[in-house]
């Protein structure tokens, strides 16, 4: 690394030098601590579920994928041989994004978005992507919204049971069964259709995107008084994490500061806002040539996607970074530019290969190659970000396999989290 830009980076304590096994080590200590039911900072919430042993055949299921702004929801059909089709999908708002809802509200106007499924399946399959405890029928308590959802009344209920009653309600055939689940948990069961038992010790599966989560499977743990299940862990919430000035500075404009500690320094919701910081405070230590300096000080923000471009094609002059640097950089100062985003980048892979590390040991699987730990990863950061991937890959390489014999297979399947909801529906 440049000496100017190392000596930046450790003046405001931004290390992308993450040491991998020892944050994978913490991390497994706050597992097993939240596992327990002692204090930790992951949920390690009980799903009470498995992948099926046998593939779904000649069977349908409605599936519905709320967890932002976006209402998505879809039919999912099995053939003879368990391959799935997707139809009728069709996007919509989530409801309670533009205005407070109340409870009848809100499941009026999830039922409406559904009204072009009514009676094509008796079984739903609902990825929920909010706060909320499992039961052991499968349905899920809401403990809390995010992302702007405006529906208080709501928090507390049982999601699906309100659904069922609003849809019978509305005139629809009795539902034999909706199952609530979260991305994680889709990613995990898509990752069991692509590998099936025989082949892998244990699954999976991670959300690297705008967002950060994991969910693997427990074993039977007489210490916890846990079953054979589905653990999510709502990585991001780990705190464990060193935090840079941008850090810091990034947080303090958040709804939440100082919560979701791991998610805020490695998921793409906040991977451009730090890099933000990180070259308009260069910019105003005069790290770059003085054109340069004064060329990055007018940005008023950078997106991931934006940093990402960049660091693809930084003399693309299209592009919001290319175009400054085309008018004003030197060759020092692409150099630099790069470096720091580099920073920025390679510190998220290190933490999203630890979340992988730790999750892998508590499965306490993978030892045997022919039969590895199974991976689905999903989200844009992780599949899109430059380098992301391949670095993820060589952390787990070195930690897992070369250090300890542990075997792992990434795997990815088209629309994943549909397909993985749809099979949640049918457990």
């Amino acid at each position: 690394m440049n000496a100017k830009v190392a000596a930046f980076l450790s003046k405001h304590n931004f290390v992308n030098h993450v040491d991998v096994k020892m944050t994978a080590e913490g991390l497994l200590s706050d597992m097993r601590a939240g596992l327990k039911g002692e204090k930790a900072d992951e949920d390690m919430i009980r799903t009470f579920c498995l992948p099926p042993e046998k593939k779904a055949v000649n069977q349908s299921v409605i599936v519905i994928d709320a967890g932002g702004t976006n209402f998505r929801s879809c039919l999912v059909t099995f053939d003879a041989e368990g391959n799935a089709s997707i139809s009728d999908m069709e996007r919509t708002r989530m409801p309670g994004i533009e205005r407070e809802l109340n409870r009848k509200e809100f499941f009026d106007q999830i039922a409406a978005n559904l009204e072009h499924l009514k009676n094509k399946a008796n079984r739903i399959g609902f990825c929920f992507s909010y706060p909320m405890t499992i039961t052991e029928d499968g349905d899920g308590v809401l403990l809390g919204f995010s992302k702007e959802v405006k529906a208080p009344e709501v928090v507390g209920a049982k999601v699906g049971e309100c659904l069922v009653n609003t849809l019978e309600e509305k005139g629809w055939n009795k539902i034999e069964r909706i199952t609530l689940c979260n991305d994680t948990v889709a990613a995990l069961l898509a990752g069991a259709s692509v590998m099936p038992a025989t082949e892998v010790s244990s699954y999976i599966g991670m959300i690297l995107g705008t967002g950060l989560n994991a969910a693997y499977i427990q074993e039977d743990c007489q210490c916890c008084g846990i079953k054979r299940q589905i653990i999510v862990c709502e990585s991001g919430k780990y705190t464990s994490v060193n935090r840079s000035d941008f850090d810091l500075a990034v947080d303090a404009k958040t709804v939440k500061p100082g919560s979701f500690l791991l998610e805020k320094s490695c998921s793409g919701a906040y991977l451009g806002p730090i890099g933000f910081f990180a070259l308009t405070t260069a910019a105003k230590e005069n790290l770059f040539s003085e054109n340069m300096n004064k060329a990055l000080l007018s940005l008023t923000e950078l997106t991931l996607i934006e940093m990402s471009n960049f660091m693809e094609s930084p003399y693309d002059s299209t592009l919001v970074l290319g175009k400054i640097c085309a008018e004003n950089a030197t060759e020092d100062d692409y150099d630099m530019i790069l470096q720091i985003c580099d920073a920025v980048v390679e510190r998220s892979a290190r933490y999203g290969a630890a979340i992988l590390v730790a999750c892998v040991l508590q499965t306490g699987m993978g030892k045997n190659a022919a039969k590895p730990v199974c991976i689905l990863c999903n989200g844009s950061t992780f599949f899109k970000t430059p380098m992301i991937r391949e670095r993820v890959y060589a952390e787990l390489d070195e930690i897992l396999t070369r250090q300890s014999g542990i075997y792992w297979k990434i795997v990815s399947c088209e629309n994943d989290i549909t397909l993985g909801a749809a099979i949640s529906g049918l457990i």
